[in-house]
């Protein structure tokens, strides 16, 4: 029997590491049972620290792991799914294509960023959606320092404010600081469509966000959006336009393209609808989770975000139940009662909230300390240690917070 994941990042991480150890427990030898973890790289890339500098060592290895838990690494991107047949395409960095067979599929392939056809994003924009693009933007803010002081240099946009907009945003001015001098006047100014900054999060954590925006002094644009962008300016769709040579997009995210593939129902976000074990529904032998899969987490209407919470605990459950399935289980339900946001701003400290109304638990340094300890221990790989990394991935206690 044989068990494909694609995808290494923190879903894929965890259904490798879940369905190890339902494996283990049921005293099945890796022969009987092989899983197969597709990736391009094996590293998992820590994608919520990227708005940091130094965004080339925000990773993690993870084939030490891999291989004391026995789970095969191939190298190599998921270029096509028959779900008729069975099987995956992997095409290698020598041009080779090489087709696996699998018995269960889990397509674990998160998420892109979205990008419209706005003139001048593709060429002028920056990113820090993966590993490359924020390489590319940390190079490109400490290349500033070599520019004649100027509004164009010293003025950042971020297009998006919502999660990943805001922590760009609130860290900017001291990355601003540590490239320009200290005594440099910079400016960082976000843009919107929505009438209130970050939506999603709701009214009662909006006056704390605001006060830290006015304490860093974070400009904003609401209700318009960005409809130009050229080397020295972007243009707001209100006619105004913002001397800049940085425009951080962060304006929404989208499944990856392979979820295209799988004959099955998206949502809006290209994300594939699954059952509450998040099989694809109407695909039989495949499981979608993390940002691929559009899932219920629990029976009062709330659905997983695209989110590394989300991706670890999902991940966890489509990997016991794809295994459950191999090996004559019974699947466990996906369910997520918990969830708490830690939302950093820079030097203004942080918001801790938990629950989907948003209750307001820590803000300031308080949470701060909590956000720096998600992102150095909490989101980061098991040690390469067989019985611990596979006692981290119980899908009852992944991210139990």
């Amino acid at each position: 029997m044989k068990l494909v994941i694609i995808g290494a990042g923190f879903a894929g991480m965890y259904a490798a590491l879940s369905s190890a150890r339902l494996r283990d427990i049921k005293g099945v030898t890796p022969e009987e049972l092989e899983i197969v973890l597709v990736a391009p790289e094996p590293t998992l890339v820590v994608r919520p620290r990227l708005y940091e500098p130094r965004p080339e060592t925000r990773t993690a290895p993870l084939l030490d792991v891999l291989n004391a838990i026995d789970v095969t690494y191939v190298q190599g991107t998921a270029e096509s799914v028959d779900t008729t047949c069975r099987s995956v395409v992997v095409g290698g960095a020598d041009g080779g294509r090489t087709s696996i067979a699998y018995d269960r599929l889990i397509v674990a392939t998160g998420s892109r960023l979205f990008r419209p056809n706005v003139p001048g994003l593709a060429q002028h924009a920056f990113s820090v959606d993966n590993l490359e693009d924020a390489i590319v933007l940390d190079r490109h803010l400490k290349s500033l320092a070599d520019r004649p002081e100027s509004e164009v240099r010293d003025t950042v946009v971020v297009a998006g404010g919502g999660f990943t907009g805001l922590e760009a945003a609130t860290e900017m001015p001291a990355r601003l600081r540590e490239v320009l001098g200290k005594n440099v006047t910079t400016r960082v100014i976000i843009v919107d469509r929505n009438e209130a900054i970050a939506p999603d999060m709701g009214a009662a954590p909006r006056p704390v966000i605001e006060e830290a925006l006015r304490k860093l002094g974070v400009e904003t644009r609401l209700g318009v959006g960005v409809a130009a962008i050229d080397d020295t300016s972007a243009t707001l769709s209100s006619g105004e336009r913002i001397e800049t040579a940085t425009v951080i997009w962060a304006a929404g995210m989208r499944a990856a393209p392979l979820t295209a593939q799988i004959p099955g129902e998206r949502d809006n976000f290209g994300r594939l609808v699954v059952d509450r074990e998040l099989h694809v529904v109407g695909v039989p032998g495949v499981f979608a989770t993390g940002d691929a899969a559009k899932a219920a987490c629990d029976d009062m209407g709330n659905y997983a975000l695209m989110s590394c919470q989300h991706a670890t605990r999902m991940g966890a459950f489509a990997g016991n139940n794809a295994a459950a399935e191999l090996l004559g289980e019974a699947p466990i339900p996906y369910l997520q009662k918990a969830y708490v946001t830690c939302l950093d701003l820079g030097e203004a400290g942080a918001l801790f909230t938990r629950g989907w109304d948003r209750k307001i638990e820590h803000v300031g340094t308080d949470a701060k300390k909590i956000k720096q300890e998600i992102n150095t221990v909490w989101i980061y790989p098991p040690k390469p240690v067989r019985a611990a990394a596979l006692a981290s991935a119980d899908p009852q206690r992944v991210t139990d917070l």
